[in-house]
């Protein structure tokens, strides 16, 4: 359709219609256009009202005389959906001046005159308000096919009379809506007599559509004083207007839609005595004057069964008389109702009656039609069906409309030849049998015992090969369903659902319906037997009828069958296809594209199974891919999500259905099983309250469901109950009744449920919904009530606290709650008994107390992302896998937004620390120039001021990030506190370091006195000697012959009081150490010459350096353990931690001496020595065996050696600043350059140039090297992998290069000493990126760094000339003036032999020109330079990766993965530990390898002996309370697969045998399973496991 046009001509009101691209110009009357108009629905005459606009949260309904007229429309929808009845008898605010014309009052000459006026003029001049009906069927024209059928549906629910014939107000064509009553199911009771005369009620369901029913239709004839609606309400339901009436609330004269319209309502029996009739029958009526409306009047009269006409009077020329008579003459039963006849009712002849109603009680007419109909109903007549309507000729169906048909041309050609009763087993099989097993073998994967690793890889077998064949299970009846539903257009797509719901529906009924009249004759065979066996004591034929009991219940199982079905089975095929990980294709599979087909129905309006209620479990593969779509659809939009619990067939599902207009499943037969999940969106107008954009809706399965039976019940509904609390930001817990004992077991339930979501940190709120309360108006039994619940709820708190090992006293101390505001009272659903009772108001109004409620709490809360919901759902079904669900509860996200905050905590650091760098950089220039004295705290912290403030605004924003605030506030204090001691120290460690270059300066003071002293007088004297022979200077030979000859002379004269500084000999001083300590020279020379001393930090085994005591137990006392690390595995460990310490401790040590300043000792290396030998004693007097001899003197070489390099090249940078005669050697050269410059006549400012460029050489490489070590180190934290992350991202990446490479040795380093390792690898990396991967970006920022100090150079060169000449200065000048202007530089000259320079543009240029070679030097400097900086890229990269938790799991040696070194309260982590083989762990006796996982065996009924307390057996659950190495980790039950270390056990089982000197044998052989994995898969697996 068009957008509308509305102009008006002649009274009426023109609409243009586009249809099928032909132009139609139709027009409504004007009555009609003034209703819309009133009723503000123009629009909506064609932009039709869809499903999707009251699928949605608006503003609340409209309370009483609060509507208006432009709001009645959509109040009186919104009342309807809430199954409102009161929605026909809305009173209206009338504020509208325009509605009807006002006219004065007339005036009379006194109250006698003004009691006998016909007050028509009063009348007249009110505004009259819309006719209900009239609104009714406004909305109901100006809705699409889908949203009149939900309406029609309502209408029904609320045993109101529905539209069968419609007048289109723009056509005038008659229309059938048939499609809108698809969805409407009646149930009845029928009362059948058998033959012992006895009677027996059975129920029966059937769709509306295919039930044949007799039909009986009123019309009238003429104008008729009475109601004929409101007589037709009496027999079938007096106490409620199933037909609006003129005696109705709200009716008015004047109704303009209603004329012509034909109405069908339904009587249908209960079953019981009183009864009015005693089968199903519809009951037609047509409005208006039948006279007027003959083609209704004819389809009514041809319909009917019985019909019944309504005249005022018989006169035989009345024009009514052709009809009756017509009438008399049909075979059809007539009965003629007069209304001004007082005459009793008469057969006329065979089937024709008439009734006299005048001065006659509405019930005894009621009773004496009712008796009639019955009567004529029990002898032959036509039944109706209503589905025959699409037949009759002359009327349009909604049906017939193609797409409509085309959907249901799919469903049929779907549906059709099934056995309903076996289509789940036929058609469904991948949720069958195949899809139980699977949930029974998964849920044992969590509970397993004996030989754990095998029985898990021979259940991951089983549980595969379920899965194949649930792959080769396809059959062509889903194929056809997944082939309409990706296929059709989206209208056609709608329909196809529809219909084969609807198909289902009507088959499922049927066999519903049969089955279980089945059952209730069974089970009444069943009590007789149990009576007899009382008596006889005989149960053999009680056991055969319970036998044919179960069968029938199975039965019913099979046939509860319904679209949720279908969706689940395609979850299977998902999940079966997915889980095998087939190889993707470039174009996607078919049954890849289902999670994406579920979330647009889910968007749609389709309620998604969550839950598996007849498994029991919750589908994580499909689930998760299924709200991915819809996130990849939507966004990652937040969603506020209520869930709903409560006792079986308590009507949770109808209070959802009612609160937001959802779907459902409330049919009889068809109670929720599981769970299921639906979005409602929040509309635009109420959007800005809400922190939210959808409500996520869940519904459950009842607790305490009967085909359960004692522990099974009690556990079912913890872990339902569990779950959905887990899931909800809000909990709705149903209580219906008031029966105390069932509340009793409910509340405790819920309240367990509770305190286990305030252990993992979930907080949850709930509101109690009491249904079916008898009394509702009664305030003080409900204050009582609310009393009795709160005793209720803190008893089972305490019950509950005790359980779960919490210390709440009330149940106030578990959830915050109000019993006064979040408990609320529900009056019944029915309105009297059904079937033919409507809702009751009073439930309407309940519903939209508890909505407003609901609401009204959910403004505060902040809604979670879809994808953490789906990660909740993940973390939740997970951690109730396990027996202990608060012990297994892993929260996904909130470790994912741990992770992310160490990222962002990394990038702080380091842009902390590489300022700090470039800020101790530029000091120490200014130290060496001479600029800087002294350094004080409080100005390094305001030169860092400004990046620290950034980063502290940069972490104010992140904790307060909108998405992650609740979760990160947690951690918030923590990391404030350590960025702020991380600050701190980098401030301290720069002052340290420039104390140091401070006290170096003022220690090396006199000597770079004397240097000045010496230059100056070598200058002079090279002057001078230059003049003697400056007509010899192209003489080369003599040139060089005559300096050397005095430069000897010039050095000693200089030198003559100044002692030398010697060199170290340390391989000397480490002999006679070790000698004066008391080692004899045989064993230190047997070290030195091997060289093993070397690699005593990676000997694998130290047995060869222990004498055994006569108590030892170190090399065969492993049988005295089980499944832990063996004393021979605990002390090798703790002697390769030994060296480690006194590595670090004495390396530490010595860089603390003041070797740069006061040059090498032989004390240090004796301190050094002597603390190794204390260390040592220390740790054999903790021993039962002692250490050789060769120990100690492999350990102290071994230190020695590490120190060594440090020392060396300490003391020669020592030697070089600090010895004078080295100094004057090492700068000959350059002043025989300078001697030649003055013998070749070179100018004082040539000779000054070449000694500043000299000068500046050493000064710009030190600065190149300087910027260029940190911009390497920014680069490759940013751009290569393994930096750019947390901890965990860079220990996954040294995992990929150790299997990458298959090198063993690097794994047991790894393993061993994983520090070692992880700067092993981080040092390999940044050579491969400095030397192969990036080499041209490496030599790109030498070169940048290289032309930037080139600039800054060239600048100060411009500032200090324009300086001088500015100021007229002299040579002094200008080196101040260059010197300040340089900062990055260290320079210092003298200027004293220059003081005739003048020419400083001259002197400029000579410069600019003697620094372009030095520039050049640099630019082509090579690469392999980078290892001599003074500062390493790869020692950043160390310091900045490594400061972070090395700490080991107790049982499998893997390392925690956190980013803080000291991250205290949070406990030790790894996301994926090893087996204990890896770290050498074996069982008790014998020398078998353990192959269990830490996070199977904390699962299990295993025990262990810790290795401080051997004597003690602790169960794995409880292995915290095995001391230190224990307490403070968190190892979380885990099945989750592991190839890597799984392929790694594989791939070296012979090397880890050889090394730990054990068998991967008996109950630690290797299983089957783990040899399938490839180093691919391993190497994939890193990207899972370190996500």
């Amino acid at each position: 359709m068009s957008v509308p046009s509305a102009t008006k001509n002649k009274g009426a009101f023109h609409v243009e219609i586009s249809k099928n691209k032909d132009e139609q110009s139709l027009e409504i009357t004007e009555e009609t256009r003034t209703l819309l108009g009133r009723l503000h629905l123009q629009e909506k005459l064609q932009q039709k009202f869809s499903t999707a606009d009251f699928l949605k949260i608006g503003p609340p309904v409209k309370q009483e005389n609060e509507t208006s007229d432009e709001d009645l429309a959509h109040t009186f929808l919104q009342r309807l959906m809430m199954l409102d009845y009161t929605a026909r008898y809305i009173p209206v605010r009338q504020d509208s001046p325009d509605v009807g014309q006002s006219k004065p009052d007339p005036v009379f000459d006194n109250d006698f005159d003004a009691l006998f006026s016909s007050g028509e003029d009063s009348v007249q001049s009110q505004p009259t308000h819309v006719h209900p009906m009239d609104v009714q069927m406004a909305v109901f024209h100006c809705s699409d096919s889908f949203f009149k059928q939900n309406m029609i549906t309502k209408l029904s629910q609320c045993q109101y009379a529905l539209p069968l014939l419609v007048p289109d107000p723009v056509t005038m064509d008659i229309q059938c809506p048939l499609w809108t009553f698809r969805q409407i199911i009646k149930t009845l009771k029928i009362t059948e007599k058998l033959k012992d005369k006895s009677n027996i009620v059975t129920m029966k369901s059937m769709p509306i559509c295919t039930a044949e029913t007799p039909m009986v239709s009123f019309f009238r004839l003429g104008p008729v004083s009475l109601s004929k609606s409101q007589l037709m309400n009496t027999l079938i339901n007096d106490r409620h207007s199933t037909f609006f009436h003129r005696n109705c609330p709200g009716s008015t004269k004047s109704r303009h839609l209603m004329d012509g319209v034909a109405e069908i309502a339904w009587y249908c029996p209960s079953g019981k005595p009183h009864d009015a009739f005693t089968d199903c029958i519809a009951f037609g009526n047509l409005h208006g004057d039948a006279l007027l409306i003959e083609k209704q009047r004819e389809i009514m009269t041809e319909k009917a069964s019985v019909n019944v006409v309504l005249v005022q009077n018989l006169v035989k020329t009345h024009k009514s008389t052709t009809v009756i008579a017509a009438l008399m003459k049909s075979p059809k039963p007539l009965i003629i109702l007069i209304a001004d006849n007082d005459s009793d009712a008469v057969q006329i002849k065979e089937g024709k009656y008439k009734m006299g109603l005048k001065d006659k009680s509405q019930a005894g007419v009621s009773e004496q039609l009712k008796g009639i109909i019955g009567n004529l109903l029990t002898g032959p007549h036509t039944a109706f069906k209503l589905e025959t309507m699409a037949e009759v000729p002359g009327i349009t169906v909604d049906e017939n409309d193609t797409v409509c048909q085309n959907g249901k041309s799919d469903a049929r050609k779907l549906l059709q030849g099934m056995d309903f009763s076996k289509i789940k087993e036929h058609f469904l099989p991948c949720q069958g049998q195949l899809w139980h097993d699977w949930c029974k073998i998964n849920k044992e994967l969590h509970h397993l015992k004996g030989r754990i690793e095998h029985n898990k890889d021979e259940k991951k077998e089983e549980q595969k090969g379920i899965r194949q064949k649930q792959c080769k299970a396809s059959n062509e009846f889903m194929k056809l369903f997944i082939e309409s539903l990706s296929s059709l257009p989206s209208a056609d797509r709608v329909y196809f659902l529809k219909w084969t719901q609807i198909f289902i529906d009507a088959h499922s009924t049927d066999n519903i319906s049969d089955i279980l009249h089945e059952y209730d004759k069974k089970w009444s065979e069943v009590l007789v037997l149990k009576e007899k066996e009382k008596e006889n004591n005989t149960s053999d034929d009680l056991n055969i009828k319970q036998t044919e009991l179960d069968t029938i219940s199975k039965n019913l199982q099979s046939a509860t069958f319904g679209l949720e079905h279908i969706f689940r089975e395609m979850g299977q095929i998902y999940e079966a296809h997915e889980s095998l990980n087939e190889p993707t294709k470039p174009v996607k599979t078919d049954w890849s594209k289902y999670p994406e087909m579920a979330a647009e129905l889910m968007l749609s309006g389709h309620p998604m199974e969550l839950m598996d209620g007849d498994a029991g479990h919750v589908p994580l593969t499909w689930i998760s891919s299924l709200l991915d779509e819809v996130i990849k659809k939507v966004g990652d939009q937040k969603v506020f999500v209520l869930s709903v619990l409560g006792v079986q067939s308590s009507g949770k599902s109808t209070m959802l259905n009612a609160m937001f207009g959802l779907q459902f499943a409330v049919s009889a037969g068809r109670c929720t099983k599981g769970a299921f999940m639906q979005l409602v969106k929040v509309s635009k107008e109420i959007r800005k309250d809400f922190k939210f954009d959808y409500i996520l809706v869940v519904d459950t399965e009842g607790l305490r469901a009967p085909e359960l039976a004692g522990n099974t019940t009690l556990h079912h509904d913890n872990e339902l109950a569990t779950f959905v609390v887990g899931l909800g930001n809000m909990t709705l817990i149903n209580i219906f009744g008031e029966n105390p004992s069932e509340m009793q077991e409910v509340l405790q339930i819920v309240v367990q449920a509770f305190m286990r979501m305030k252990k993992v940190k979930f907080s949850p709120s709930c509101l109690f919904v009491h249904q079916n309360v008898s009394d509702m108006s009664a305030t003080e039994k409900n204050m009582d009530g609310k009393r009795h619940l709160q005793e209720k709820l803190d008893q089972m708190a305490l019950l509950a606290a005790k359980e779960e090992d919490c210390d709440a006293k009330c149940f106030n101390d578990v959830i915050e709650f109000d019993v006064q505001k979040d408990v609320k009272y529900f009056a019944q659903l029915w309105e009297g008994n059904p079937p033919m009772a409507p809702p009751n108001p009073g439930y309407s109004e309940s519903i939209q107390e508890l909505k407003k409620l609901i609401l009204s709490k959910a403004q505060t809360a902040a809604g979670i992302p879809l994808s953490q919901f789906k990660s909740n759902i993940v973390d939740l079904w997970n951690a109730l896998m396990n027996e202990n669900f608060v012990f297994s509860f892993k929260n996904t996200l909130e470790i994912a937004v741990y992770r992310k905050l160490e990222v962002q905590y990394g990038n702080w650091t380091w842009d902390l620390r590489s300022n700090m760098l470039t800020i101790e950089n530029n000091l120490c220039t200014r130290i060496k120039n001479e600029k800087l004295d002294k350094v004080e705290l409080s100005h390094l912290y305001e030169e860092i001021k400004k990046t620290f403030g950034d980063i502290q605004k940069e972490m104010k924003t992140h904790f307060e990030d909108e998405n992650d605030k609740e979760m990160l506030v947690q951690w918030r204090g923590l990391f404030e506190c350590k960025l702020n001691t991380f600050h701190d120290e980098q401030v301290k460690e720069v002052k340290r370091k420039l104390d140091e270059v401070i006290q170096q300066k003022n220690a090396c003071r006199k000597l770079n006195d004397k240097k000045t002293e010496f230059e100056n007088n070598l200058l002079q004297q090279s002057k001078d000697l230059a003049h003697k022979l400056k007509d010899q200077a192209k003489d080369e030979e003599k040139l060089k012959k005559e300096f050397d000859s005095v430069w000897s002379h010039w050095v000693k004269e200089l030198t003559a009081d100044t002692k030398p500084i010697e060199d170290i000999n340390l391989e000397q001083d480490q002999i006679t150490i070790l000698r004066d300590i008391g080692y004899e020279w045989s064993l230190i020379n047997e070290s030195k010459s091997s060289g093993k001393y070397k690699t005593i930090s990676a000997v694998r085994d130290y047995s060869c350096y222990v004498v055994q005591g006569k108590d030892s137990t170190f090399v065969n006392a492993a049988k005295h353990y089980i499944n832990l690390e063996p004393p021979f595995q605990k002390e090798q460990r703790l002697i390769r931690s030994l060296i480690q310490d006194v590595e670090k401790q004495s390396l530490d040590a010595i860089k603390k001496k003041p070797v740069a300043t006061n040059g090498y000792n032989p004390t240090y290396l004796q301190e050094v020595a002597k603390h190794v030998k204390k260390k040592v004693t220390e740790f054999e007097s903790a021993r039962k065996h002692s250490l050789k001899k060769e120990f100690m003197v492999d350990l102290v070489l071994y230190v020695f050696d590490k120190a060594e390099g440090w020392l060396s090249k300490t003391h020669k940078e020592f030697q070089n600043n600090n010895d004078v005669l080295t100094y004057l050697e090492s700068n000959k050269d350059r002043y025989y350059d300078i001697f030649r410059s003055f013998c070749e006549g070179s100018s004082s400012a040539i000779v000054l140039g070449k000694l500043i460029c000299e000068k500046l050489k050493s000064s710009v490489v030190e600065a190149v090297q300087n910027k260029t070590a940190i911009d390497l180190a920014r680069e490759m934290r940013r751009n290569v992998p393994a930096f750019s992350g947390n901890r965990l991202n860079l220990e996954k990446h040294v995992l990929r290069s150790l299997a990458e490479k298959e090198d063993f040795d690097g794994f047991i380093t790894y393993i061993l000493q994983p520090r070692k390792q992880v700067e092993s690898f981080i040092k390999e990396e940044v050579e491969k990126f400095i030397f192969t991967k990036q080499r041209d970006k490496a030599r790109n920022i030498l070169k940048r760094n290289v032309e930037e100090i080139n600039n800054h150079l060239s600048d100060a060169l411009v500032t200090a000339t324009d300086q001088v000449k500015t100021r007229n200065g002299n040579i002094n000048m200008w080196v101040d003036e260059f010197s300040s202007s340089k900062d990055q530089l260290t320079f210092t000259i003298s200027c004293q032999n220059f003081h005739d320079i003048n020419n400083f543009d001259f002197l400029k240029e000579e410069i600019k020109n003697g620094l372009v070679s030095v520039i050049e030097e640099m630019n082509s400097l090579s690469l392999e330079k980078i290892k001599e900086f003074k500062q390493q890229p790869d020692e950043i990269l160390i310091d900045q990766l490594c400061n972070c938790c090395w700490v080991k799991c107790p049982f499998c040696a893997a390392v925690c993965t956190n980013t803080l070194e000291d991250h205290f309260p949070y406990d030790h982590s790894v996301p994926f530990h090893r087996p204990a083989a890896v770290g050498g762990f074996h069982f008790k006796y014998g020398d078998m390898m353990s192959i269990y996982f830490c996070t199977t065996e904390v699962a299990s009924d295993g025990f262990f002996f810790p290795e401080d307390r051997p004597q003690l057996m602790i169960p794995f659950k409880m292995y915290r309370f095995a001391g230190p190495r224990y307490v403070n980790w968190s190892i979380t039950p885990d099945n989750s697969e592991l190839p890597y270390w799984k392929w790694f056990v594989c791939r070296f089982e012979k090397e880890l045998e050889e090394h730990y000197r054990n068998k991967f044998k008996a109950d630690g052989e290797i299983p089957r399973g783990w040899r399938t994995h490839s180093k691919g898969e391993a190497i994939k697996s890193l990207d899972v496991m370190f996500k």
